[in-house]
């Protein structure tokens, strides 16, 4: 149930750019903050998380893999390369090989150099719909201002930045990240997530370009979101296709299924470390799911992106491992991603893993559909709680609903 419901939201939709640094502290849920971090006014919200807190402590339920790989559900495949782009691609120079079982390498294209032409970035971008991420080989070592130029020429083209200035970032569009807390920011993103959903227009594309390559392992994990989808059941399919997901910090509202905006593949959407609540849709109205309902779908949604990796016997995620002068580009959409537990392992152990994150604007808003504002409002929640019994879960702030109380949970 949500505290103070009838306080909690006012009658028009709550705006992002609205509210103030949120440091209000969750029980099981910790706000992070580091020493020497400027934090951008816009990242972490305050005003919709102080106005209800909610939080249900119960036994976690293990995850199974079952229902995803090895079961009767169809895996489908990341699509292959397409071979009209690729030999346009070829005509300027650029080779574009794939990585198994998604994502591809691109050579011959320097990124610091003069902007390709627009049949190359057509083609580039379509193949980041499709494939999900493009690694850009023997980059070196680009400056800020470098992979802010680079970055703009994806999706919206222009940056969105939103995310904590490190003090060691070059300039306040990247988002340093390192195991080493001195250099850049640590812990970030353990579970499996889309960049910007706390916006009403997610981040259409995101860079990482790894500026120092640890000695161990301190790989990014890529899911692609089209094929988890047809790896569902008929049910499940069914069902999430009902729901809508409400964002902790600003209550955003995102589909669970949609389709993706370039490609019109049928895609999964969730963010694991940020979402508070999920209405599902029921007649004329919606109504926020229970705390039993969450769990499983969060659960869920946890199995099926970990079922596609190939030692879980699946076809549609990936570990990649980085190399020194790799600049990624993926499509924020099209497929969702999470750190591996080594990225954030100490540099006696691992060696020092440095990544510069850009963001980049949303080529449209990513609407929740059903007639629905693209921000919950006080009357809405109420209704879908009303319709629930009283029963329904929203869980406003940092982290919103913990799924599981066992694992680390950091935005």
């Amino acid at each position: 149930s949500c505290q103070g419901l009838n306080s909690m939201l006012s009658l028009r939709p709550l705006r992002l750019a609205n509210f103030v640094a949120c440091t209000q502290v969750v029980p099981h849920q910790r706000a992070h903050s580091l020493p020497g971090l400027s934090q951008q006014p816009s990242t972490w919200t305050a005003g919709f998380a102080a106005s209800c807190a909610a939080f249900f402590v119960t036994r976690p339920r293990k995850c199974s893999m079952a229902g995803y790989a090895g079961s009767a559900a169809p895996m489908a495949p990341v699509p292959t390369l397409d071979a009209e782009r690729l030999a346009v691609l070829e005509k300027h120079g650029v080779v574009v090989e794939a990585i198994e079982p998604m994502g591809a390498k691109v050579v011959g294209l320097d990124l610091k150099g003069p902007a390709p032409t627009a049949a190359v970035l057509e083609a580039l971008q379509q193949e980041m719909a499709t494939r999900g991420f493009l690694v850009f080989k023997n980059q070196g070592v680009m400056s800020g201002e470098e992979q802010c130029k680079a970055s703009e020429l994806w999706g919206g083209r222009k940056m969105h930045s939103t995310h904590g200035v490190h003090p060691e970032a070059p300039n306040r569009h990247i988002f340093r990240l390192s195991n080493d807390p001195k250099v850049g920011i640590n812990g970030v993103g353990p579970q499996w997530h889309n960049d910007g959903s706390f916006e009403v227009g997610v981040f259409s594309h995101v860079g990482y370009h790894i500026v120092a390559v640890p000695s161990g392992k301190g790989d990014t994990l890529f899911a692609h979101q089209g094929a988890a989808y047809d790896a569902l059941s008929s049910e499940q399919k069914e069902l999430w296709s009902q729901l809508v997901s409400v964002n902790a910090t600003s209550g955003v509202l995102h589909p669970m299924v949609h389709d993706h905006p370039i490609s019109g593949r049928r895609s999964v959407y969730l963010h694991l470390g940020m979402t508070g609540g999920i209405l599902q849709k029921s007649g004329d109205g919606f109504r926020l799911m229970e705390e039993k309902e969450l769990r499983k779908i969060f659960n869920d949604y946890n199995d099926l992106l970990n079922a596609g990796l190939p030692e879980k016997g699946g076809n549609y995620s990936i570990s990649y491992q980085y190399e020194q002068g790799d600049c990624i580009f993926i499509d924020n959409l099209a497929i969702a991603h999470k750190a591996s537990p080594q990225a954030h392992e100490d540099t006696g152990k691992q060696g020092l893993r440095i990544l510069h994150r850009t963001t980049i604007k949303a080529m449209k808003d990513f609407l929740p559909g059903f007639g629905l504002p693209d921000t919950a409002t006080r009357e809405l929640l109420m209704n879908a709680q009303e319709a629930a019994g009283g029963r329904g879960v929203f869980v406003a702030g940092g982290l919103g609903f913990r799924w599981d109380d066992n694992i680390r949970m950091q935005n």
